[in-house]
């Protein structure tokens, strides 16, 4: 018999390809019972954290999606339609894709993420664990989309939301890492939308000009990106951003609080943070200065299957202290590599790596 966490052992994929109106039309039909889902689990967690109701939650939503209409249109289109394809109101979808900056950042999930542009810089690495509830995996899913003039799309993400964790036929990868500070500015872009115009950009410096000439980010968070010439952290919020580089062996490390970043007030909240950044600094310390040969199996089990402070490690575990609404552990590990001249790969593990729960690996593309 099956754990519980290996029911969603193998994710459901979907290729979507065409207008913003097809592209979000096919997503609302497909995915439909998952978004609802989705939809649910939010409810819950916005009564629990905020203490607002799915209608309070979707008045909010307006503002956000007056935004998205204005500055990418083309994306308030493929919302209307994913919406339309699930038999839902547009403002369900707009309120999935904001729920970040709807909840002021009380929404706490983790993640540790990892870029790394290998010595003789030949290989560059971007990888994490993605922690959340475990009431949202059977929603996540793997999900290409191809566009007329833009690099193809493969990255997981939830159901109804138009931008997540992947990369792009140019080698245009991103991580994500949420962080908790106010104020937020629903005049600006929502962090998911955010991430999908990084996945259309054909490279890193392309990626930030778009997200700076749309004026910024609604609430903070980290980003961090890659492309075959190295992975940068961007520390984003409303009132403004800070780019971290890679230390002098070809690293940056980040989690779940700001490094740099002093434009916002952010209070203390995951005191694991802190020590999971540390750790994996340290971890891939020790494989930088080991001199074997890296790959995305070796990053498996000797980082992110860490369980250093525990619950709150790398490869994070539910804590029964936490409310369940928000009681997260880490739901899929991803290590994507770029290679110049070379086409880009991933591979994806579905549940805790290292666990003996989780499934076995998934290639990227498929």
């Amino acid at each position: 018999m099956p754990s519980k966490d290996q029911e969603f052992e193998t994710p459901e994929i979907i290729e979507l390809s065409g207008s913003p109106r097809e592209i979000g039309l096919k997503h609302g039909r497909l995915l439909a019972p998952k978004i609802r889902s989705q939809i649910k689990v939010y409810e819950a967690m916005f009564a629990q954290t905020s203490n607002l109701s799915w209608t309070d939650v979707r008045s909010i939503a307006q503002e956000y999606s007056t935004t998205i209409q204005h500055l990418t249109p083309d994306l308030h289109v493929e919302m209307a339609a994913v919406a339309e394809g699930a038999n839902l109101d547009l403002l369900d979808i707009v309120a999935l894709n904001c729920r970040s900056e709807i909840a002021l950042g009380l929404f706490s999930d983790g993640c540790t993420s990892l870029g790394w542009m290998r010595a003789g810089g030949d290989e560059v690495f971007l990888a994490q664990n993605w922690d959340w509830t475990r009431r949202v995996k059977g929603n996540l899913v793997m999900m290409s989309i191809e566009q007329v003039g833009k690099p193809k799309i493969w990255m997981i993400t939830e159901a109804g939301i138009v931008g997540k964790i992947g990369f792009n036929s140019s080698s245009v990868g991103t991580n994500l890492n949420a962080i908790r500070a106010r104020p937020t500015d629903a005049k600006k872009l929502p962090i998911h939308v955010a991430l999908r115009l990084c996945l259309e950009s054909e490279t890193t410096i392309a990626a930030i000009a778009k997200l700076e000439s749309l004026g910024g980010i609604a609430s903070s968070a980290h980003i961090l990106l890659a492309d075959p010439k190295g992975p940068i952290s961007l520390e984003l919020s409303p009132k403004g951003d800070i780019h971290i580089p890679p230390s002098s062996k070809g690293v940056v490390c980040h989690t779940n609080h700001f490094l740099q970043n002093r434009y916002v007030d952010e209070p203390p909240w995951l005191s694991g943070s802190p020590i999971r950044l540390a750790r994996i600094q340290e971890l891939t310390d020790e494989l930088a200065s080991g001199g074997k040969k890296i790959d995305a199996d070796v990053l498996r089990k000797r980082v992110f299957s860490d369980g250093f402070n525990a619950p709150q490690a790398i490869c994070c575990q539910e804590d029964p202290k936490r409310p369940v609404e928000t009681r997260s552990s880490t739901l899929f590990n991803i290590v994507m590599k770029f290679v110049a001249g070379e086409e880009p790969s991933a591979e994806v593990v579905w549940g805790r790596p290292g666990s003996g729960e989780e499934g076995g690996v998934l290639k990227m593309p498929w």
